[in-house]
């Protein structure tokens, strides 16, 4: 059964729906539209909204799922209820309650995570999420298949908020570099209806609000409509470091998302790097941060890791590559290695340095970014020249079909939203800005390390969209049918030209390689 039927059976308010046995065998029903659950003490007109529901995956995707919501103060008996593909409701689950106080505001946050495991390999489910006193919220899910199957995904970053949060000569602006846009982006994303959707960092621009509380109650407000149907899979962004969040800035990020715990991993590092399997693909999550030399979060934190991350990541490409029931290593992470727009960001000599070798020695086929806010990919990369720029080698030029055993693919996907948009700045004929230092103290009038930059020719630029600045790319796996076959992901790029999420393809093209099972 679909999850369009799933739905459909279960019902939109489920006021109706039947309730089997729950954990520990109580029978309940589930509540009317509008009561309290059973046993509530709490007072529904100051009991906080069950608000910006999401899923994430767990490091298994095919069997673990992670339903959470946040509120602005405590409540009780937090819980999910798990429903089948008849809609019937025979599991619940209790959530684990973090929190953080906005270094700002002095507001505390409450995050509400419900941890779901032992589920079924490609199945759909419903579920909803309910704390006392509040109203429940209903979404739906389906796990990732286990073992070589079709699946889909799709990706972006650097989206903000559509809504206007501070007063400029009397009047509302966006103060978080968000855009109408980025109301279109989720809607263009249900069209496609991925398994699950990867965000390239820089999420809300929180730390540049004048409110970071609101700003990310607005971002989990204008995403929900997907993030309650399929995971929502993010890398920080230097946007996420705010400053007087946590020692070096993540609290927010690290409390809002329950990702898979990493060893090596502190309390302050916990969350920020991390993996997921889902079918034939590892996909790699990495927080650059700790590797830029660009200083363009909140805080300057460079090297923040001590060398854990870097360790951590060999380890994690070598067990992937090593693992005979994985084809594809796809890495999510939000600075790039790879730039042709002029006046921006640029390229980082950091990332060039410290993740490309590996990159090339364990053959990750696909890397996607943010960073810069545009669309562009490479040809497949390997190897770097004996230059200042270390500027990758491409392997080949072919456009249509890629052959990723061969070089990896570098993904530019910026176009989430943002209102500064750099897919007008591109260099003709195209060329990179990479930043090769940065000074050792901070310029006393813009409180950031000045940047140098050496400009490199870019041979290994490929496709870029210079006419349209916002939209998203959507990845279809095919397994192949037997070891040893092509395996290959379609790749199509879609501009989001409307405000119901309206798709324009703007180019489709072809990775392949060989099953590793052969």
């Amino acid at each position: 059964m679909s999850r369009r039927s799933v739905l459909t059976t279960a019902g939109a308010t489920g006021a109706a729906l039947a309730v089997g046995p729950l954990r520990g065998g109580e029978a309940a029903a589930a509540p009317a539209a509008g009561a309290a659950p059973r046993g509530s003490a709490q007072d529904p007109v100051t009991t906080p909204a069950v608000t910006g529901l999401h899923l994430q995956f767990g490091a298994d995707a095919s069997s673990e799922v992670v339903v959470s919501w946040h509120t602005l103060q405590p409540v009780e008996d937090a819980r999910v209820l798990l429903g089948d593909d008849k809609g019937r409701y025979t599991r619940t689950c209790k959530a684990e309650t973090v929190s953080y106080t906005d270094g700002k505001s002095r507001q505390v946050v409450y995050a509400h995570h419900a941890h779901l495991t032992g589920l079924r390999p490609a199945s759909d489910h419903v579920y909803f999420a309910v704390h006392a006193g509040a109203q429940p919220e209903f979404g739906s899910f389906t796990t990732a298949p286990k073992g070589r199957a079709a699946l889909r995904f799709t990706s972006f970053g650097d989206q903000g908020t559509p809504t206007l949060g501070k007063l400029s000569d009397g009047k509302y602006v966006n103060d978080n570099l968000g855009s109408p846009a980025a109301a279109d982006l989720p809607a263009g994303v249900e069209r496609v209806q991925p398994l699950f959707h990867l965000f390239n960092g820089d999420l809300c621009y929180a730390n540049l609000a004048t409110d970071r509380v609101r700003t990310w109650s607005d971002f989990w407000d204008n995403n929900t409509r997907s993030a309650r149907h399929r995971p929502w899979m993010p890398a920080p962004g230097n946007h996420e470091n705010e400053l007087g969040n946590g020692p070096i800035g993540y609290r927010a990020f690290q409390t809002y998302f329950a990702t898979p715990r990493q060893p090596g991993q502190t309390d302050t590092t916990r969350g920020l790097w991390y993996s997921i399997k889902a079918g034939s693909v590892k996909v790699v999550f990495l927080a650059n941060d700790d590797v830029c030399l660009q200083d363009a979060g909140d805080s300057y934190v460079r090297g923040y890791s001590g060398g854990a991350q870097k360790t951590w990541l060999e380890r994690e490409l070598r067990s992937a590559r090593a693992d005979r029931d994985i084809d594809w290593i796809v890495v999510c992470m939000h600075q790039v290695a790879i730039s042709t727009a002029d006046r921006f960001n640029g390229a980082d000599l950091g990332i060039r340095q410290e993740w490309l070798p590996l990159f090339d020695k364990y053959g990750v086929d696909l890397v996607v970014c943010g960073h810069e806010h545009h669309y562009e990919r490479s040809h497949p990369l390997r190897g770097r020249r004996d230059n200042a720029t270390l500027t990758p080698i491409p392997v080949s030029t072919d456009t249509d079909v890629v052959d990723t055993s061969q070089g990896t693919v570098h993904m530019v996907l910026g176009g989430g939203g943002t209102s500064a948009p750099s897919n007008q700045l591109f260099f003709d004929p195209p060329a990179c800005r990479v930043i090769t230092s940065v000074s050792g103290t901070a310029d006393p009038a813009t409180g950031k390390r000045t940047p140098t930059y050496t400009k490199e020719d870019a041979p290994w630029s490929a496709v870029r969209d210079a006419a349209h600045s916002y939209g998203f790319a959507s990845f279809d796996v095919d397994p192949g049918r037997h070891p040893g076959d092509l395996t290959t992901i379609t790749v199509t790029y879609y501009d989001v030209t409307g405000t119901q999420g309206e798709l324009k393809p703007f180019e489709t093209f072809t990775l392949r390689r060989r099953r590793t099972d052969g």
